[in-house]
């Protein structure tokens, strides 16, 4: 299973948390981002999106069908991001647009075991994949990659 980690852009400061809109710096690195994603993200994807507006802005310029999860609201454990996704067994690549600290203590605990608070940019993506090999199952890293490298 590949599993896209991609936190939201650049955001405005302010309340309700929710209800923060993109930057005009943000809207250029969702658009940036998602433009690298549609050449790479296979068409089966399901997207899965935070209900904070910034969220739904950044998965907004992939221009493509996504649901929002409200499990996915900032806060959210690194469990109930896995849960949604449908980590390890899930049929097709699945893309989470969400925030921080909980999309870095996915990659955590993805890629070693524990959920640490590793650091993810605002409109970056993390695009991790499962496999098994002879009967052993491993964890890789396909992608790590910011607005500013596309």
């Amino acid at each position: 299973m590949d599993l896209i980690l991609w936190r939201h852009a650049e955001a405005e400061p302010g309340e309700p948390d929710l209800g923060r809109r993109l930057t005009a710096k943000g809207i250029q690195q969702a658009e940036r981002v998602a433009k690298w994603l549609d050449h790479h993200l296979p068409s089966t994807t399901r997207i899965l999106v935070s209900p904070a507006n910034r969220a739904e802005q950044t998965a907004h310029a992939l221009k493509r069908k996504y649901r929002v999860v409200p499990d996915l609201a900032p806060g959210a454990s690194a469990m109930a991001v896995l849960a949604a996704a449908g980590w390890p067994d899930a049929r097709e690549p699945v893309l989470v647009v969400g925030h921080q600290p909980t999309l870095g203590e996915v990659a955590a605990y993805l890629l070693t075991g524990d959920p640490a608070p590793w650091s993810v940019r605002k409109g970056a993506l993390w695009w991790i994949t499962n496999r098994v090999r002879n009967g052993a199952a491993s964890t890789l890293l396909k992608v790590v990659i910011g607005p500013d490298f596309v």
